[in-house]
């Protein structure tokens, strides 16, 4: 058997077991459509499961229908992984209310075009399941991409957790040596994939009576709230912070700060490479919020091994926009490398 007749064996299996489907929501109406949704039938072989309709009228009797997408928003619990549009509606706007539908809930948007010798020449068409469609990825980490980078994270946070564990209970007796009433971790609110919250683990870096607060929050009651602009202007960095804790400057400058994140790639709250893991209140600054979330956040990323002490709140979300829409392993095996130069070298470290 060839390596490919292998591949579809195993994506088979995979499929029986409910590994790998791709929730689908099929937009439009017409034999066209009844005759792609047909090639839909079999889970098992095509990994794709038709969980509802949007159009004018139903296409199949099993299948739920709904005359908008905001109803089929109001009422569909399952989780929408992909959207296929065969139809354009006359009214504009319904069309552009689908495919926004798409880009803030971090969903793949395909189209087929109706004359298909139209996309020839310098236009790429996809061939899906046989048919010509225009395609709209939020990302390019979709598919077996995140299966091969839930994996990755597994393996190797799992392997760097164990080898680390002798670090990390050294530094946790030193905080306590240091300062015996002061909580070991920072844990702080974050976002993630899809807009999800999280409790993201650090080692606390601040002095005890500022652990947990905002910058704002921690100049205030230090009686110097003009630090707090300085500290923004800056990039979210201030030379000779004082809420900062001696030991938590060493931790900084060595990056040991990070590692009881590794926990939080373990149990799948981050990746260990993706874009920063936001603040909630940091999200209003990001005008692109679907892109930025269409993925985990992550342990390291490309804004952090770009010198990121040295780049604007603007050229980190750029960053990270890229990173999002560029997604490859390769890349985030080059990250990964980079990040490691990074902290032997103890550059971009705050």
């Amino acid at each position: 058997m060839d390596p490919y007749s292998w591949s579809r064996f195993v994506r088979r299996i995979l499929f029986s077991y409910g590994i790998g489907i791709t929730n689908l929501v099929v937009v439009g109406s017409g034999k066209s459509t009844e005759k792609i949704v047909e090639q839909f039938v079999d889970t098992n072989s095509t990994g794709y499961r038709i969980i509802g309709s949007v159009g004018e009228k139903s296409i199949v009797s099993e299948i739920p229908f709904f005359e908008s997408i905001e109803k089929l928003n109001h009422n569909l619990k399952l989780q929408i992984h992909s959207i296929l549009q065969t139809k354009l509606y006359k009214d504009d706007e319904k069309n552009s209310d689908i495919l926004n539908y798409a880009q803030a809930n971090h969903i793949e948007y395909r189209f087929i075009p109706g004359n298909s010798e139209l996309y020839s020449g310098n236009i790429e068409v996809e061939l899906f399941r046989e048919v010509p469609v225009v395609t709209v990825h939020q990302t390019a980490l979709n598919g077996w991409g995140q299966v091969v980078k839930r994996l990755f994270d597994i393996v190797l946070g799992g392997f760097l957790l164990v080898l680390l564990s002798p670090v990390i209970l050294l530094v946790s007796l030193l905080q306590k040596i240091t300062e015996p009433r002061g909580d070991i971790f920072l844990r702080q609110k974050r976002l993630t994939q899809f807009n999800r919250s999280f409790v993201v683990f650090k080692f606390r870096s601040h002095k005890t009576k500022y652990n947990g607060m905002s910058p704002e929050e921690a100049f205030k009651v230090m009686g110097k709230p003009e630090l707090a602009k300085e500290y923004r202007r800056n990039g979210d960095f201030l030379p000779n912070d004082p809420r900062i804790s001696r030991l938590g400057k060493f931790l900084r400058v060595t990056s040991l700060d990070e590692l009881p994140q590794l926990f939080n790639v373990v149990r799948g709250d981050i990746s260990l490479v993706g874009p920063r893991a936001l603040i909630p209140e940091e999200l209003e600054q990001y005008h692109e919020k679907h892109h930025i979330l269409s993925v985990k956040s992550g342990m390291t990323g490309l804004a952090q091994v770009s010198g990121r002490r040295n780049l604007s709140f603007e050229e980190r979300r750029k960053l990270d926009v890229y990173y999002v829409q560029n997604w490859s392993f390769w890349l985030d095996i080059v990250i990964m490398l980079r990040t490691l130069r990074a902290v032997i070298g103890g550059s971009g470290a705050k």
